[in-house]
């Protein structure tokens, strides 16, 4: 080859991390350290002699040189995984690889694997996390869990699970000197965001009030388990997914102070 490649470490981390837009997340996908993720996409970095992420406060995303190479590396990966799974010895047939988000498989999914692993011993479950959607044609993927309306070209789609979202807090919150009874009382609490401050703009404007709250201020985050900590442990709001938080309410370790979803 004309051009020695850069390690396959390097690369091994870009593809977590630009999969996840998430050092932290890739990190925990790959078992190291989130040091270990940035050494090595710095090193990645340096031997193409590019920048491949934009570093945003609490965010991360890809430079057009990264957005350019991560097709390219997915691909690899992908047809490199083919190609060892159709020479391994005594590859049985029973294997099923889910794909779904982090939090989805935290608050949700391992609540209940122990049941399935009970009634479907001879299933071979692999978990694939991912926020970004699957292509089926690429990815070595059979299932896989999004939220959205089910409106996906080229797929069979079932909802699993309500998407709607309901306002959420520590119980003490509301015992402290702005209780929360009406929509425009959360102008005196800071409102926390997962992703994007959208959902919060479509929730205010349900309940009449996107003109007496600001939703354009309050820390964007990434992870929504991330979210309903910060949500349960500071002097915040959050909206959280009632499908995802039901422990949490139940529990009493989060209230959900106004009922509109």
């Amino acid at each position: 080859m004309s051009h020695k490649l850069p390690p396959l470490k390097s690369i091994y981390c870009f593809e977590a991390a630009a999969r996840l837009l998430s050092f932290t997340l890739a990190a925990e996908e790959l078992c190291v350290t989130q040091a270990a993720i940035s050494h090595q996409i710095r090193i990645l970095e340096e031997h193409l002699g590019v920048k491949l992420f934009v570093r945003l406060t609490r965010r991360l995303e890809l430079t057009d040189a990264g957005k350019m190479l991560y097709p390219n590396v997915q691909q690899s990966f992908n047809l490199l995984h083919q190609g060892i799974e159709k020479v391994r010895p005594n590859e049985k047939s029973n294997r099923l690889t889910l794909s779904l988000t982090p939090a989805l498989a935290a608050r949700w999914l391992v609540l209940r694997l122990n049941k399935f692993w009970q009634d479907y011993p001879e299933i071979d479950l692999r978990l694939h996390h991912s926020i970004t959607l699957v292509d089926f044609d690429q990815d070595d993927v059979d299932i896989a869990i999004r939220w959205g309306k089910g409106q996906w070209p080229g797929v069979d789609a079932e909802l699993l699970l309500p998407g709607d979202l309901i306002p959420v807090c520590s119980p003490q919150l509301l015992r402290q000197e702005h209780p929360i009874e009406r929509a425009e009382d959360l102008k005196h609490h800071t409102l926390l965001h997962e992703d994007s401050r959208a959902d919060w703009q479509k929730w205010l404007s349900s309940a009449g009030a996107e003109h007496l709250v600001d939703a354009s201020k309050g820390p964007v985050m990434d992870d929504s388990t991330t979210l309903m900590t910060a949500a349960a442990h500071s002097q915040s709001v959050a909206l959280g997914r009632s499908a995802l938080i039901a422990e949490d309410l139940s529990s009493g370790r989060l209230v959900c102070p106004l009922p509109l979803r």
